[in-house]
């Protein structure tokens, strides 16, 4: 397995700057690209819960509105501070389904603990731009 520590500790640091005065979570990301750009992303909470975005969003979404597209991304890690290893939610699954490739490694860690992981993997069946054909 391919060490990651490295964007992992980038991922911590944009944890950094995450807005999270409800649920007291915090999350950080961080986008490697294979020219080695890395572009950040934390969770902003709102207090209207729907307006809030999370950190992988945040990060994918900066990625692509620099120029870059799933071809040119190599990893991605996502990071929290909680007990136990925090995996995206459902919204983001969604997202990173069709934004990055299906086996970018996704990268979920906490201080104790990592796992590699792709979205392959935690989104089984899902719905793309296929299915609206």
């Amino acid at each position: 397995m391919k060490d990651y520590q490295f964007l992992i500790d980038e991922a911590f640091k944009a944890l950094e700057n995450a807005y999270v005065p409800y649920s007291n979570y915090p999350v950080g990301a961080c986008v490697l690209c294979k020219d080695g750009n890395m572009f950040y992303g934390c969770n902003i909470e709102n207090a209207s819960y729907g307006a809030t975005n999370c950190g992988e969003r945040t990060a994918i979404f900066s990625c692509y509105a620099n120029g870059y597209r799933k071809d040119e991304i190599e990893a991605l890690a996502i990071v929290s501070k909680g007990k136990r290893i925090g995996t995206p939610c459902g919204i983001c699954r969604q997202v990173l389904s069709e934004l990055l490739n299906q086996n970018n490694p996704i990268i979920l860690a906490t201080k104790d603990e990592v796992m590699v992981t792709n979205i392959k993997e935690l989104l089984p069946h899902q719905f793309s731009s296929e299915d609206l054909k």
